[in-house]
């Protein structure tokens, strides 16, 4: 498998980690890539990094040509995602919806041998409707509330469009809120950015706070080993997969784990604002389809996914 990874950021990085691990040279393609944190996660002796614009089809398209790509992970989003996307809709909706046509088009024309494309829990979590089947299920109808919500939906039901009508073998992964090391720009939107501070300011002895909103998580090396798993199954029935730890853990819950890991954390809960527009969450979503097809199964719960960020902490901060 002869990978390029579009974006090379939280999820992008831990991408090219397995796929080195897996013994393979993968290439990322990022526009304005971080190399010295990306080495926080990966070798950068042991990967290829292209600096170059998913808006760019014919730099993509050399790319893809030039370091002979068979498939490509598409992480690639617009900066800051749900918040950055309603401060900017017309910018996000341009990169996160003609970045990925792009990718498509690239793989159609190429002839490439699939595109696995990373969606987002945002089509929960700001939606109305969708809950056809009684449960957080791939199967649902949605209709998406947020900017980047829609631009995730659109991206993935153009993604179903190439596979019905050119043969593309195209796999979406629906992520739950993401988080993990990272210690550069970007880093994820909401959620993923709350536990880095979480993390950070707690390890520094700084009051940190936590959101009061109840939403799964899933660590970025389980998000990334997803994908991964996506881009090398073969004959798969489906082409939607959620992506989760499988349990919600409650801000209560959150404060004890990471006290736990570090006792000295001086952690409070923030007061819930009226009006918010996502949707509650109160069940995990259904994994069922990933486990019986793709494999997927979390390696990290909660606790060990803390305990795994604040070593990483330790060692680079």
């Amino acid at each position: 498998m002869t990978l390029l990874i579009t974006g090379a950021g939280l999820v992008g990085s831990q991408i090219a980690r397995i796929a080195v691990e897996k013994g393979e040279r993968p290439v990322i393609y990022d526009l304005a890539p971080q190399p010295e944190v990306i080495n926080q996660i990966v070798s950068l002796e042991k990967i290829d990094i292209v600096r170059g614009d998913v808006l760019d089809l014919n730099a993509l398209e050399d790319t893809i040509r030039t370091r002979c790509i068979k498939k490509v992970i598409h992480t690639a989003a617009n900066p800051m995602l749900t918040v950055g996307a309603q401060e900017k809709p017309y910018d996000a909706i341009k990169l996160n919806v003609m970045g990925t046509v792009n990718v498509l088009e690239a793989a159609r024309k190429l002839s490439l041998d699939k595109v696995v494309f990373t969606s987002s829990s945002v089509l929960y979590t700001y939606r109305k409707g969708g809950l056809e089947s009684g449960k957080l299920s791939e199967d649902n109808y949605p209709r998406t509330t947020t900017i980047y919500a829609s631009t995730k939906l659109a991206c993935e039901n153009l993604g179903l469009n190439y596979a019905e009508n050119y043969g593309l073998d195209f796999v979406a992964v629906r992520f739950q809120a993401v988080f993990g090391p990272w210690g550069g720009k970007g880093g994820g939107g909401g959620p993923s950015n709350m536990f880095k501070q979480l993390i950070e300011k707690s390890m520094r002895g700084e009051e940190a706070t936590i959101s009061p909103r109840v939403i799964e998580f899933v660590y970025s090396k389980d998000a990334a080993r997803s994908t991964i798993l996506a881009a090398e199954k073969a004959g798969l029935r489906n082409r939607v997969y959620n992506v989760g730890m499988g349990r919600i853990y409650r801000p209560e819950e959150l404060l004890t784990i990471i006290r736990q890991k570090i006792p000295s954390a001086n952690i409070r809960v923030e007061e819930m604002h009226i009006g918010s527009p996502a949707t509650k969450v109160d069940e995990p979503t259904d994994l069922t389809r990933s486990r019986t097809e793709l494999g997927y199964e979390p390696q990290y719960d909660m606790p060990k996914a803390v305990e795994d960020y604040v070593d990483w902490y330790k060692q680079f901060k």
